[in-house]
C-alpha cells in the first residue's frame, strides 16, 4: 500500500510502452540507461495527477480579472486558513492554475476501510469526493458519520459487499461516510449521490461543484492550448471534427468573439447534448452541434439550403481534429485496462478522420491534429503518414509552444521535431507543492512547473498550401 505506486498497465501493454520510449534513435541519443530511467519515471507519473488544477475563463462573460478574483474568494472558503494563490497563465491569458497540495505523508490510517474502484480513486486523486457507486468494500460496522480512510483497489479484485480487502490497494486519504454499509450494499435499486466526503485528501484539490458555472470550465492546460494554436478567428469557418464534450468548441467560438460559425460534430447522441448544453451554459451562439461520424462529413454533391453535415470539398478556413485516442496520457490513472489490440486500434481510424479533413480545408487554411496519449504510433507517426500522404501539408511552427518537442522513432528530421508539440509525463520531477511553502515559491518557477506537470499530450499544425 503506497502513496506513489506506478500505473497498473497489461504486460504486453507495458511492453509497448517501453518499446515506444526506449526507441532506437531516442536510446541512441540519450543512452539505454537514462532512456530506462525516462520509462520509470512515465509509469509513476501517470499515476499522479497534474501539480495544478487548470480553469479556462469564458473570457465572453466577464474579463480574467473579474473571475479570477470571484475565483479567489471560494478558493479561499474552501481552504479556511491556507492562502492559495490563483495564477494567470502568461501565455495563455484566460487560463488559471490553482497550484494542488500534496502529497500529504502525515495521514493517520483509520480502523474503518472503505474501497473503492481505480476509477474513483484517479478521481478523488483529482479533487472529487467519493459517490456511492464508486464504492466496492467497506467495513463491517461502518455507519453514516464514520470517520473513514479510502483506498483504491488498483487490481479490479475486491469482490464488491466485502467487509474487508488485503489486495493491491493504494491509501488515497480520509473521509466522512455519509451513508452506512447496509445503505450501500442492502439497496433495491442502484445508489447515487454522495458516499464519502473527503476531509483528508492525500492531494488536495479546489471542488468546483456548482461553483461559477457560467464563468469558468475545468479544462487541461494543452487542452487550452490547441485552440489557440489553431488560432481561429472572427467571422471564419471552423469545424471541429469529434467535439464532445465540448471543451474545446467554446474555447474556439470564445477567441473568436461569437463571431462566425463553429460547427461542432460528435457521432453519439447524448454527447452531442453535452456539446449543446455547454455552448447554452457560456452563452455562446456561433457553435452549430450535429450527431454525425467525422469520417462520413465529406461528399461531392449537397442539398440547397442544407447546414449541416456532409460538406463541401473546401468548406473550412479551421479545422481542429482531437482525434480519438488511447488516453494514456490521462492523469492520474491509477490502472489503465485496455487491452493491445485496443491501443492500437486507433491508428486507421485517424487516418480516416485525417483524410476527410485534409479535403474540406481550404487552400491555405489552418488544420491541427492532437491527441491526449503518448504513444508514438498516434502522434508522431501520424505526422510523419500525413507528410508523406499528402504534398499538399507543410507542419507549421506553434503559437504558444509552451510544451517539449516531438519524441524521436518515427523518422522526423529534429527540424520537424521542433515543430511538434508534446507534453510528455516522462519529463516531470514529482515533488508536490507544500502547503505552507508557496508563499515563498516564485511566480514564473511555478509556471514552469505547470507546463510541464499537466496531462499527456500531442499537437501538430499543419497548413494546406494548395
Amino acid at each position: 500500500m503506497s502513496i506513489f505506486c506506478k500505473i497498473l498497465l497489461k504486460p504486453e501493454v507495458e511492453e509497448y510502452l517501453r518499446a515506444t520510449f526506449k526507441n532506437a534513435e531516442i536510446t541512441t541519443f540519450i543512452g539505454s540507461l537514462k532512456a530506462e530511467e525516462k520509462y520509470e519515471s512515465l509509469l509513476n507519473n501517470l499515476a499522479h495527477p497534474p501539480a495544478f488544477t487548470s480553469v479556462r475563463v469564458n473570457t465572453h462573460l466577464g474579463s480574467v480579472e473579474y473571475v479570477r478574483h470571484l475565483l479567489s474568494k471560494e478558493i479561499q472558503k474552501q481552504y479556511e486558513n491556507l492562502t492559495v494563490p490563483v495564477l494567470q497563465h502568461p501565455e495563455l491569458p484566460d487560463m488559471l492554475l490553482i497550484p494542488v497540495l500534496g502529497p500529504r505523508k502525515d495521514l493517520q490510517r483509520l480502523p474503518n476501510e472503505v474501497v473503492v474502484d481505480a476509477q474513483c480513486g484517479s478521481a478523488v486523486l483529482r479533487g472529487a469526493h467519493v459517490y456511492a457507486p464508486g464504492i466496492i468494500s467497506a467495513s463491517k460496522f461502518m455507519k453514516a458519520g464514520s470517520v473513514v480512510s479510502v483506498y483504491s483497489d488498483i487490481e479490479g479484485k475486491c469482490k464488491r459487499g466485502a467487509k474487508e480487502f488485503s489486495g493491491n490497494k493504494v491509501f488515497i486519504g480520509n473521509g466522512i461516510s455519509e451513508l452506512s454499509r447496509n445503505e450501500i450494499f442492502t439497496s433495491s435499486g442502484p445508489l447515487k449521490g454522495l458516499g464519502i466526503k473527503m476531509t483528508e485528501p492525500i492531494y488536495r484539490s479546489p471542488s468546483f461543484d456548482n461553483m461559477l458555472s457560467s464563468y469558468v470550465f475545468l479544462q487541461n492546460l494543452p487542452s487550452s492550448v490547441v485552440s489557440y494554436v489553431l488560432n481561429p478567428q472572427s467571422g471564419q469557418r471552423v469545424l471541429d471534427m469529434c467535439a464532445a464534450p465540448g471543451g474545446k468548441t467554446t474555447h474556439l467560438a470564445t477567441l473568436m468573439h461569437d463571431e462566425g460559425e463553429v460547427i461542432a460534430l460528435d457521432k453519439i447522441a447524448d454527447r452531442v447534448k453535452k456539446i449543446e448544453q455547454n455552448a447554452a451554459l457560456l452563452n455562446l451562439n456561433c457553435i452549430k452541434a450535429f450527431c454525425y461520424d467525422g469520417t462520413k462529413a465529406l461528399t461531392d454533391s449537397k442539398i440547397d439550403g442544407q447546414e449541416g453535415p456532409p460538406f463541401l470539398p473546401a468548406s473550412f478556413d479551421r479545422i481542429l481534429l482531437d482525434a480519438p485516442c488511447s488516453g494514456m496520457g490521462q492523469r492520474p490513472n491509477l490502472a489503465y485496462s485496455w487491452s493491445l489490440k485496443e491501443i492500437t486500434s486507433y491508428q486507421p481510424l485517424q487516418r480516416k478522420l485525417f483524410r476527410v479533413a485534409v479535403q474540406l480545408l481550404k487552400p491555405g487554411g489552418i488544420l491541427v491534429y492532437s491527441t491526449c496519449t503518448i504513444t508514438l504510433s498516434e502522434n508522431e507517426e501520424q505526422v510523419a503518414w500525413a507528410l508523406e500522404t499528402f504534398p499538399c501539408l507543410q507542419l507549421k511552427s506553434q503559437k504558444p509552444h509552451v510544451g517539449g518537442e516531438g519524441m524521436m522513432g518515427a523518422g522526423l528530421s529534429p527540424e520537424k521535431l521542433k515543430l511538434l508539440q508534446r507534453f510528455d509525463p516522462s519529463e516531470i520531477i514529482l515533488q508536490g507543492i507544500d502547503c505552507y511553502s508557496l508563499q515563498n515559491v516564485n511566480y514564473e518557477d511555478l509556471i514552469r512547473l505547470a507546463n510541464k506537470d499537466c496531462i499527456g499530450f500531442f499537437i501538430a499544425k499543419f497548413i494546406k498550401v494548395q
